[in-house]
């Protein structure tokens, strides 16, 4: 649910505060006469810090702000028609990583209008930029957005974001595409910075996090919505800042392009060939499948941070993941059926020793009361698994009354994913 043609304000509060100088080196722009020449003079710089060329100028033009509502609500209902968005919604809301009571849709678009501050979009080769945004900004978010249309150039975007049901993967295509441009908007605005003496980026998350806070719908939004927000611009840049020093003169696409968050989170798995198995659901399933899809080594990480309010051991017990799937089933999408797989032995049993923690909370409702609701009326039930000789872990959630209880989901290990 995370978008790439949307850059947020929170990548321009970070610019602005994590590279001294950045925002008395931007001058203001307020006319669009003075868009268009800092788009094109800003043109070069972009090609010089991304090593591409330009095929064709993009057109820069100002909208409302409800004009970028109305864009918002267009992109997020083209991208989730309602039956996705229903199925989505109710696994984030099983897993507890959003409340029962949370309207994604509304706060999806709640959350992106306030946080846009500025977009491209590829169909009509623009960049947008919001009439309310302070002046001062304008460069910031042109340089970053300039990237974009770049990329669009060498890259079919659509069809990276337009990945169906395939969650990870399509986080782990955005962190490229985001954090590529993180990376060069500050050799853009900052042609001296020595992007290797910057400070870990995703470890700057807490306060670009603390900074957001201010924001009225950023700072009251759960943790997996503000979290996956972030991830794509610092994780990203973090990784590309490695993959530019370990592969120096390539892109990260094409066959180069990360498969999965795992690879983005560590680039020496990413260098290894370290590939996520592919997973199956047996079919025809015993009740009726509302949704599918996997979490990924991030949102797993953040599932644990939301019961067990640790850093480092969320990261420890998502270690060593090697692919996931999960159904949403029955008339009323409250079934939820979760295989992991785990590089080891040692790794499953860590996992399923850290998620039978977390999940005991997520049952008590110590920790949120989110999703899939509490209480006697729900039967909970982990197990660990060996599926062609590969530590898997399977955790079924559901109410007690639910029929396939005798008949739980089986899944399929097939090969690594391509």
């Amino acid at each position: 649910m995370r978008r790439r043609w949307l850059a947020v304000a929170a990548l321009v509060e970070w610019v602005g505060a994590g590279s001294t100088g950045c925002e008395q080196r931007a001058q203001e722009v307020r006319s669009e006469a003075e868009l268009r020449q800092a788009v094109q003079q800003m043109m070069p710089a972009v090609e010089r810090a991304t090593r591409l060329r330009f095929k064709q100028h993009p057109v820069v033009l100002r909208r409302s702000r409800a004009q970028v509502r109305d864009y918002v609500i267009h992109k997020f209902d083209d991208d989730l028609p309602p039956p996705e968005l229903a199925g989505a919604q109710a696994a984030y809301r099983l897993f507890g990583l959003i409340p029962d009571s949370l309207d994604l849709r509304r706060s999806m678009v709640d959350l992106l209008t306030e946080q846009v501050a500025g977009y491209f979009d590829p169909d009509s080769n623009a960049l947008y930029i919001p009439t309310d945004i302070d002046p001062s900004q304008a460069r910031v978010v042109i340089s970053h957005e300039l990237v974009h249309a770049l990329q669009h150039q060498y890259l079919n975007l659509d069809s990276l974001v337009e990945l169906k049901r395939q969650n990870d993967r399509r986080t782990a295509a955005q962190s490229i595409l985001e954090g590529q441009a993180a990376l060069a908007q500050i050799l853009v605005l900052m042609p001296e910075q020595r992007i290797e003496s910057l400070p870990n980026f995703w470890d700057l998350r807490t306060a670009l996090g603390s900074q957001q806070q201010g924001m009225k719908v950023f700072g009251s939004a759960p943790l997996w919505l503000r979290e996956s927000l972030i991830f794509p611009y610092l994780g990203g840049a973090e990784f590309v800042r490695w993959f530019e020093r370990e592969y120096p003169g390539k892109q990260p696409y094409g066959a180069l392009m990360p498969i999965s968050t795992e690879q983005i989170l560590h680039p020496a798995r990413y260098a290894a060939g370290d590939r996520p198995e592919r997973l199956a659901f047996e079919s025809p399933t015993a009740d009726t499948v509302r949704y599918e899809d996997g979490l990924g080594e991030f949102e797993i990480r953040l599932l644990f941070e939301q019961y067990l309010g640790d850093d480092s051991a969320a990261a420890l017990f998502a270690t060593g993941w090697d692919g996931d799937r999960y159904q949403v089933l029955g008339a009323g999408a409250d079934a939820l059926v979760w295989y992991t797989l785990w590089d080891d032995a040692a790794a499953g049993t860590r996992f399923f020793k850290g998620i039978e923690r977390a999940w005991a909370k997520r049952r008590s409702g110590a920790a949120t009361g989110a999703g899939g609701g509490t209480g006697r009326t729900r039967k909970s039930e982990l197990k660990q698994l060996v599926l062609s000789g590969v530590a898997a872990v399977r955790l079924v959630d559901a109410p007690a009354r639910w029929s396939g209880w005798r008949h739980v989901p089986a899944i399929r290990v097939g090969r690594a994913a391509r």
